[in-house]
């Protein structure tokens, strides 16, 4: 379990949560899919078997791929998210820790399915989950983790008018993440035709990267028994929080400090907002050169580095690094008269801070 509780820096350091919750964190994830698939379990996801399940192919067809990614790591800051919006609005994080597999299984599920959209090589510095098991296996397995949060509500106790709100809320980011990788796809593939604005940019991470982080802090907040304001403000909030991570991925992603690869998305024609600022600012002859690199989908370190180069000397790393920083000073102005005082407010406030601030 120490590599579990390694990837929880976050939480950690802003000293949230006990060891016991970070512990119903992971059980949480084990929960909605265990290591070994049994009868039971499949009778409460998937209801009762008319014949009979080979329970050795969906555990090795599904619940070992998936845990094979699971236990990479990866921050678990979506669940802490929930937890800290849950106790925000004066609900007890522990009636909520069920719930906190959620986010976690969706965020999952779009980097599996990410990852064969763009050829990637490494996930959270070990080979891509379809590289290991194959592209069928790791489509299936993404698939699966996107239904599977449904059944953890439809399971729950929780009164069918709250969890029809859940259904709404799952649903509505989910659609709103593909949403965000058509457009981040179409842009890489070089179909725009044009430069994205940041406006644009900003919309597409809202909805590829904001729309998890939305749907854990909605969540967290409803079943907290949060209002209607509360919740509103706090999803608002947890998308701005998206949004600056995904900035903040940019930036490590050129500065060489993900697992990922450095230069990935070089190679997969990203028009991430240090390249946007790059191609708005850079003289002619090197906003062409730039776009040339990206639409070549280069594995070549030479080519990859010419274009961070351009990136960087157009000032592009400095302008996404305030542009996150100011993304989250005016979400939290606009989530901070809607919380109630309380020690719990401040350690959200923070935990926006330790997301933008991150370098891994």
């Amino acid at each position: 379990m120490r590599k579990y509780f390694n990837t929880l820096a976050l939480s950690t350091v802003m000293g949230f949560g006990s060891y016991r919750q970070r512990i119903w964190i992971e059980k949480a994830l084990h929960d909605v899919l265990p290591g070994r698939v049994t009868s039971g379990w499949v009778g409460r996801v998937a209801g009762p078997a008319r014949w009979k399940h080979d329970l050795d192919a969906l555990t090795n067809g599904l619940s070992r791929p998936v845990w094979n990614f699971l236990q990479r790591g990866g921050k678990r800051w979506r669940p802490v998210l929930m937890l800290l919006c849950c106790e925000a609005v004066g609900g007890n994080p522990k009636a909520i820790l069920p719930f906190t597999a959620i986010p976690e299984v969706l965020h999952n599920a779009t980097l599996i399915i990410d990852d064969i959209e763009d050829s990637s090589e490494l996930r959270r510095g070990k080979p891509a989950l379809h590289r290991i098991f194959g592209v069928d296996v790791a489509i299936n397995a993404g698939n699966a983790l996107f239904f599977l949060p449904f059944s953890i509500i439809c399971n729950s106790g929780l009164p069918v008018e709250m969890k029809a709100e859940a259904y709404g809320i799952i649903s509505r980011q989910a659609i709103k993440c593909h949403l965000g990788q058509t457009t981040d796809i179409w842009w890489h593939r070089g179909k725009a035709g044009r430069v994205p604005t940041w406006q644009e940019y900003f919309q597409m991470c809202a909805n590829k990267t904001g729309s998890v982080a939305a749907m854990a802090a909605m969540l967290g907040a409803l079943i907290g028994g949060g209002t209607e304001r509360q919740i509103r403000a706090l999803g608002r909030f947890a998308e701005t929080a998206g949004v600056a991570f995904q900035v903040q991925d940019d930036i490590l992603n050129i500065e060489g400090g993900i697992g990922k690869g450095f230069g990935d998305d070089i190679k997969e024609g990203k028009r991430s907002l240090p390249a946007i600022h790059a191609l708005n600012t850079a003289h002619a002859e090197e906003k062409k050169r730039l776009l040339e690199i990206l639409d070549m989908h280069t594995n070549d370190e030479m080519l990859i580095r010419e274009a961070i180069a351009i990136i960087r000397k157009n000032g592009g790393v400095e302008y996404a690094g305030k542009a996150a920083a100011g993304l989250m000073e005016k979400a939290w102005e606009n989530v901070e008269p809607v919380l109630p005082e309380s020690k719990t407010k401040q350690k959200l406030k923070e935990f926006a801070q330790l997301l933008v601030g991150r370098s891994a």
